[in-house]
C-alpha cells in the first residue's frame, strides 16, 4: 500500500463525518455571508473549546513540539468549528492545533466551518480522539464507550464508522472491566494492552491487582502473563465448588464401607455440609438404591 492510500485509509471515518477536501483555500475575510460553510482564517479569540472533547489529558511538551511545527511550516490541516451566536465559534476537532497556535501568538487560524448538531459535535470529537496514534488505550475505550452509549451505536455500526474490525471494537471496550488501578497503570505506561487483555480474563478484581503487581514487581512480558493468569484459572477448576473437605475422615470412611463407594463430605457452614456419593453407571446407581432401602 502506498503512502497516499495508506493515509487515506487510516482517516477514513473522520473525513467521511467531516467531508473534506484534500485542498482548501483561505479566506481572511469571513464574513457574515462567507461563514455559513467552507475555509476561513478566523480569530483564535473567536473561538470557544469543544464542550464535548472526550480528551482532558493534553502533554505540553507535544503542544510545544506542535507549536514549533506550525512555527516552520504553517497549518497544515485546519481546524474544524461550527458558527454559534455573538461572532463566535465552537471548536468541533483540532484543540491540540489550535493550543499549539495560540501558543506561538497566532491570531488567525485555518477552520473549516461545519454545520453541527450537539450530537455530531460528539461523534466527531470522538472519533478524532480516536484515530490519534499517541492515546493511550483506556481513552480510547472511553471514547469508543461514548459513542456506543449516547449514541445508541452498535459494535457493528461503529466498526463500519471507524474502518476498524469489530473484534478490536470489543477488546478496547473489554479492558473497561478491568480493575481502575490497572486502568490508570495502563494510562501511565505501566502495562501495555496486551497485559490488560490478559489480566480481564480473571473476573475477581483482587486477584486483578495481584497479577497487575506481579507483572509490576517482576516486568513479566504480555506471553508471561497469559502463563500466570492459565495457571490461576487452572488452579481455581480444581477447587471443589461446593465447599471445602471437612475433617471427617472416620465418617467418609464408614459410609464408603457401606456404600461400596468412596464417599465424599464436604461442609458449607458450622454442623451444615453435603454427602457427595459417586457412581460410574446405571448398576451402580440400582446397587446404592437398593442399599438405600435398607
Amino acid at each position: 500500500m502506498d503512502k497516499s492510500k495508506k493515509k487515506s485509509a487510516l482517516g477514513r471515518g473522520l473525513s467521511v463525518l467531516l467531508n473534506n477536501s484534500d485542498s482548501y483555500s483561505v479566506d481572511t475575510n469571513p464574513n457574515e455571508e462567507k461563514i455559513k460553510v467552507g475555509v476561513v482564517a478566523i480569530p483564535i479569540k473567536q473561538i470557544i473549546t469543544n464542550p464535548y472533547q472526550p480528551r482532558t489529558n493534553f502533554n505540553d511538551e507535544n503542544i510545544g513540539e506542535l507549536a514549533e511545527s506550525i512555527k516552520n511550516l504553517g497549518i497544515v490541516q485546519p481546524i474544524t468549528v461550527r458558527k454559534i451566536e455573538n461572532d463566535k465559534f465552537q471548536l468541533i476537532a483540532g484543540e491540540r492545533r489550535l493550543r499549539a497556535s495560540n501558543k506561538i501568538g497566532l491570531k488567525t487560524i485555518p477552520s473549516f466551518i461545519k454545520n453541527s448538531s450537539d450530537e455530531e459535535m460528539l461523534e466527531i470529537a470522538l472519533v478524532e480522539n480516536i484515530q490519534r496514534k499517541d492515546l493511550d488505550p483506556i481513552e480510547i475505550a472511553l471514547s469508543i464507550k461514548r459513542l456506543i452509549d449516547e449514541l445508541s451505536l452498535t459494535q457493528e455500526q461503529l466498526s463500519r464508522k471507524l474502518g476498524k474490525k469489530r473484534s478490536t471494537i470489543s477488546n478496547y471496550i473489554r479492558l473497561l472491566r478491568l480493575d481502575p488501578i490497572i486502568q490508570t497503570g495502563i494510562r501511565d505506561g505501566f502495562l501495555s494492552m496486551g497485559h490488560g487483555r490478559s489480566i480481564i480474563n480473571i473476573d475477581d478484581k483482587n486477584i486483578q491487582l495481584k497479577i497487575y503487581k506481579e507483572i509490576i514487581r517482576k516486568e513479566l512480558s504480555v506471553r508471561k502473563t497469559e502463563s500466570l493468569v492459565s495457571k490461576i484459572k487452572e488452579n481455581k477448576k480444581d477447587k471443589k465448588p461446593l465447599g471445602i473437605k471437612n475433617k471427617f475422615t472416620d465418617d467418609e470412611k464408614y459410609f464408603s464401607k457401606i456404600l461400596g463407594s468412596k464417599i465424599q463430605i464436604l461442609t458449607l457452614g458450622k454442623n451444615k455440609g453435603i454427602l457427595k456419593i459417586p457412581f460410574n453407571s446405571k448398576s451402580e446407581l440400582l446397587k446404592l438404591k437398593n442399599i438405600l432401602k435398607k
